[in-house]
């Protein structure tokens, strides 16, 4: 045992296996459920599977403020899973090392079929409540809700604004299409509620890695660039659509 634990030190840096851990923000279906499974648990095993130099990642939760207060403050010791540009102020991407994306989403507004809520009706919007999550911001989809009146109410997930809307508590949410979709079939609401197209750009989700950590991202890239058309992601995935 002495002379393995001595050449175990022996071996250069580079030969001995690294662990990442990935930083998520969200704790709803289908990104994450019950803290065990989920996409984002998916691409982190498919990053496992696909490492050829003996890094594993390990997926760990941080909410919001606190994940962008170490990035800002640069004490995060890991990468984040599912952000894009639009959301940290970096649409130059100066600020982080950013990957592909590896899935794509959209939001969708979510309203009650029995008092559908449509977003080109702006005199019937003013004045009605728009579940949206706590710390997020919603490029383009701000500004549409600023100039059309609606009033924010701020819940901790996508998932417990969806739970909201369900028991008639807001009369609408922004969610990611995904989540929505997920949510639907789950409970069985297809004839329920009703989804339509918002504005603003598409969401793609990506890897953010800290600025100056180009040996994680070397680690990364490559394998997410190949990501979103490999059989065997898709295949992961689908199960949650």
């Amino acid at each position: 045992m002495p002379i393995l634990t001595l050449l175990v030190a022996l071996l250069p840096a580079g030969a001995q296996a690294d662990t990442v851990t990935v930083y998520t923000s969200a704790n709803f279906a289908p990104l994450v459920i019950d803290g065990t499974r989920g996409i984002y648990h998916e691409a982190i095993d498919y990053l496992n599977k696909q490492a050829t130099d003996g890094t594993s990642f390990r997926l760990a939760y941080l909410p919001r403020k606190r994940l962008q207060m170490r990035l800002e403050d640069g004490s995060l010791d890991g990468i984040v899973i599912g952000m894009m540009p639009q959301w940290f102020d970096d649409v130059a991407q100066k600020k982080y090392l950013w990957t592909t994306a590896f899935a794509i989403d959209r939001f969708v507004l979510v309203s009650r079929a029995e008092h559908p809520v449509q977003p080109d009706t702006q005199a019937v919007l003013a004045g009605k409540s728009i579940g949206l999550t706590l710390g997020y911001v919603y490029p383009g989809i701000d500004e549409w809700i600023h100039r059309h009146g609606l009033v924010r109410q701020d819940a901790m997930s996508e998932e417990i604004n969806m739970e909201k809307l369900r028991r008639g508590r807001i009369d609408c949410v922004a969610v990611s299409e995904s989540v929505a979709r997920y949510f639907v079939r789950l409970h069985g609401l297809a004839s329920s509620l009703t989804l339509v197209d918002l504005p603003g750009r598409a969401t793609e989700r990506r890897f953010l890695v800290p600025m100056g950590r180009n040996d994680l991202y070397d680690k990364v890239a490559p394998i997410v660039k190949r990501m979103r058309d490999d059989p065997q992601w898709l295949r992961m995935a689908s199960k949650y659509q």
